[in-house]
């Protein structure tokens, strides 16, 4: 079933002939808008497809539900992940997107529903920018993400991601494959102008900018 129009979302087209899209996933309490400009920071011309989460903790959007800060619903994660890749596909029909080329960047809950994303449905996405994520599953076996790059920023005073759980995550992505690239920052769990310059040279060297 399309669920296109099931998500809430911005789609800004790519400003000059490129095949990349940033996949934009927003922490939790943001919408679609929040991740626009720093998607246009990491690559100026990518097309940008920002989604809201469709759960909702009290009045605040987010990918999948949780019991409490660090307690996931992994139920509630397996369903949001799979909708979100349901929705990358449709997206890539309806916008004339290429599939093979979308990049998630996500921050906090976002980066959380993107590695789950990428972890359970391993075609989904080409790559993914996880900023302040921590660890949320491990599918058993785990998937083959061979040489697929992900980049991984925490902070190592993160009062709300501890940096165990974000290293555990590393490690997790490392072990199916993929090509992990972490920044640790003496920061917390703000989003910081080094996650940014890190991220945008993590994309340059993975061959996404173009």
């Amino acid at each position: 079933m399309p669920v296109l129009k099931e998500f809430t979302h911005q789609l800004v087209p790519a400003e000059a002939p490129t095949e990349t899209t940033l996949v934009l996933l927003h922490g939790t309490g943001g919408d679609e808008h929040d991740l626009l400009p720093l998607g246009r920071a990491l690559h100026p011309t990518a097309a940008l497809l920002s989604p809201r989460g469709r759960v909702l903790e009290g009045s605040m959007p987010r990918f999948f539900r949780r019991f409490a800060e660090g307690r996931f619903d992994l139920d509630d994660v397996r369903l949001r992940a799979g909708e979100l890749a349901a929705f990358l596909d449709d997206a890539a029909v309806t916008y004339g997107l290429t599939r093979g080329r979308m990049v998630a960047v996500g921050y906090s809950n976002g980066a959380n529903i993107a590695h789950a994303t990428l972890l359970l449905h391993p075609a989904s996405l080409a790559a993914a920018a996880l900023l302040h994520a921590q660890f949320v599953l491990a599918p058993d076996p785990l998937p083959s993400l061979a040489g697929r790059p992900v980049f991984l920023a925490a902070g190592e005073t993160d009062p709300v991601v501890p940096i165990a759980e974000a290293r555990r995550l590393a490690d997790t992505l490392a072990a199916a494959g993929a090509a992990v690239t972490p920044f640790w920052s003496p920061g917390g769990h703000a989003l910081t102008r080094e996650d940014v310059a890190h991220a945008q040279a993590w994309l340059n060297s993975s061959g996404f900018a173009s």
